[in-house]
């Protein structure tokens, strides 16, 4: 209908210009723009006449429902929409865990092996993401050692040793420590050289708790 449209505007167009500039005009000039615009017609023409055979054609043709197609290709790996969305909430929660890495990064790298053995994961939707994205994001976490072993020196305390930067680098978490070694530990007050103490690593629980504490931690007035 919009090309219907457009040739009949061009045609009034072509009535309105042969009126105007008929006056403007020699013979040669007008009969050349007469030419000029019977072409053009014609073009229009033949483009809607291709249009329309284009219309008859698809409607000859028996086109399938989209929602069948679908439901087609999820039975050529043996699934229905339920196994689908199951899968698709699979994919989207270990997908989360990934990124916030959410180890250990061996369980999750079972994870995703799994949904790899899965037909679903064969689909469009999730072939690239799973096969692909979620993968390369597992070969590039690094994860961090559960816990590092410390030798204790001559004057270390328990408050020095969280506070260094390859350790905590906050002097409030020395319980932590504490904790993890109280099969050496009798006091907290009392370490000696040559004692190795095992650091753990903060959980972010941990981590938002002690780094709290720090913040919040006003020294007591110089008397």
């Amino acid at each position: 209908m919009k090309k219907l449209n457009l040739f009949s505007i061009l045609s009034l167009l072509f009535i309105f210009a042969a009126v105007s500039f008929a006056q403007e005009m020699t013979e040669e000039q007008w009969e050349a723009e007469m030419s000029r615009l019977k072409a053009k017609k014609d073009a229009l023409t033949q483009e809607i006449n291709a249009l329309r055979s284009d219309i008859d054609n698809l409607k000859a043709m028996n086109l399938q429902d989209p929602e069948e197609c679908i439901d087609e290709l999820y039975q050529m790996v043996g699934a229905n929409r339920n196994d689908v969305a199951n899968f698709r909430a699979a994919v989207n929660e270990l997908d989360g865990k990934i990124k916030r890495k959410e180890g250990p990064k061996a369980d999750r790298q079972k994870d995703l092996d799994a949904l790899k053995k899965n037909r679903i994961s064969a689909l469009p939707e999730f072939f690239n993401k799973v096969h692909v994205d979620m993968q390369r994001a597992l070969d590039n976490w690094v994860e961090e050692a559960k816990e590092i072993m410390y030798t204790v020196v001559k004057g270390d305390h328990l408050w020095g040793i969280a506070k260094k930067k390859e350790h905590y680098g906050n002097g409030f978490a020395w319980p932590v420590i504490y904790k993890a070694n109280r099969d050496k530990i009798k006091n907290p007050d009392l370490i000696y050289p040559k004692q190795v103490f095992k650091i753990p690593n903060l959980t972010e629980e941990e981590k938002a708790k002690y780094e709290k504490i720090r913040k919040n931690y006003k020294p007591a007035p110089v008397q």
